[in-house]
């Protein structure tokens, strides 16, 4: 979707959400198809933007573990098993490392490039399960879309990233489809 009105993140969550949408379903983009794009998308957010394409490959994973999980946030569910076993491959990849601090355990992102992006995304996802805000990232219930946003609605029930644009084409569908068109 990426439009200028996407309803984004509190805080540093904002970068977990960023991440996901590395990949633009609708327009068929991926930042993370070459180390250009890649090192283009790290630059902006000042992260080491150091990849091999294997390492890319990983980070992929990552995003899409993330993306299942935002989707099962529409039913209060539970992050669906396969995606937290590749999160747990990937913090042990990532190299972050748990540490007790004045707020409590905190992961801390280590290692170099790639590395230390995935430590950092997974360190913000762990923050974010501790302050509660980690359940209103969801991703747009869309199939062509599944784009992340943030759902600021006091019932939580946002399924769009866009109800002008998704919401609408999707509401559009179910009426069409009611009048057997």
């Amino acid at each position: 979707m990426g439009s200028s009105t996407e309803p984004n993140a509190p805080g540093d969550l904002e970068l977990v959400r960023t991440f996901v949408n590395t990949l633009d379903i609708e327009k068929g983009t991926d930042a993370l198809d070459s180390s250009e794009t890649w090192g283009r998308w790290c630059a902006e957010r000042g992260l080491p933007n150091e990849s091999s394409a294997s390492d890319r490959q990983l980070l992929g994973e990552l995003r899409e573990a993330l993306r299942e999980g935002l989707l099962a946030h529409h039913s209060r569910g539970s992050m669906p098993p396969a995606a937290r076993e590749v999160l747990d491959r990937m913090l042990a990849w990532s190299q972050a490392e748990a540490t007790f601090t004045e707020e409590g355990l905190r992961l801390l992102p280590r290692g170099d490039g790639a590395h230390y992006v995935a430590g950092r995304i997974l360190s913000l996802v762990a923050a974010a399960t501790v302050d509660g805000t980690w359940s209103r990232l969801k991703a747009c219930r869309d199939d062509e879309c599944k784009w992340a946003f943030y759902d600021h609605s006091r019932s939580r029930t946002g399924q769009w990233c866009s109800m002008a644009i998704c919401g609408n084409r999707n509401k559009q569908a179910r009426l069409r489809e009611r009048r057997g068109q």
